[in-house]
């Protein structure tokens, strides 16, 4: 016969994960300020008001906690940019509804920053666990996004002659161009830019 476990046995792993997501949550903001780089578990526990030995605990090294980072925010990408566009039908209306939202989590990100872009800056020419973390949700989102692409071709919302992987290159173009702008440069309007070219992209 089955039975419950103790009250205390029950709550333990509960509050492990919860520990370990407040960690994660911390981790992320410093990341997105500091860059992947920036972190490390004594920043962290100090952050948190923990001993080094209590958040290594719970991810072992600085680099599972940059790849568990990496993987957070891929998790909240795909739930503010990619999710809500799936309700829009096939074709051009879904494409442009991943642009808008798209553009829109890049604006949010001015002031903080974009793990995509810091992180392959970061980590460009330097093979490892983490890059290939980065390199493998990039190039998830970039398939997603050729996927709404080719789909709008199917509807004939754009012309057979549409080359997918080339709208979706220049299409990315636009928005590390307006992270750019936005964020180095804080140029007024880069936003409204990047929707102008979206749209020149979509009408030639």
């Amino acid at each position: 016969m089955e039975t419950l476990a103790p009250a205390e046995q029950r709550q333990a792993p509960n509050k492990g994960r919860q520990t370990r997501a407040a960690i994660l949550d911390a981790a992320l903001g410093l990341a997105s300020h500091m860059g992947l780089e920036g972190l490390s578990i004594g920043a962290l526990a100090e952050l948190m008001g923990m001993s080094k030995s209590g958040v290594f605990a719970h991810f072992g090294s600085r680099e599972e906690l940059q790849i568990s980072v990496v993987r957070e925010y891929h998790a909240r990408f795909e739930a503010e940019v990619f999710q809500p566009c799936m309700k829009e039908p096939r074709g051009l209306p879904r494409l442009r509804a991943l642009f808008e939202c798209w553009v829109r989590r890049v604006s949010v990100e001015i002031d903080s920053g974009c793990i995509y872009i810091s992180g392959a800056v970061e980590f460009d020419d330097r093979p490892g666990p983490v890059r290939d973390a980065l390199v493998e949700m990039v190039r998830a989102w970039h398939q997603a996004l050729g996927r709404a692409i080719a789909m709008a071709v199917e509807e004939g919302h754009l012309p057979p002659s549409a080359d997918p992987q080339q709208m979706l290159f220049e299409i990315h173009g636009l928005i590390l161009a307006l992270h750019h702008d936005a964020r180095f440069l804080r140029t007024p309007g880069a936003a409204a830019r990047a929707r102008a070219g979206f749209e020149r992209i979509l009408t030639r």
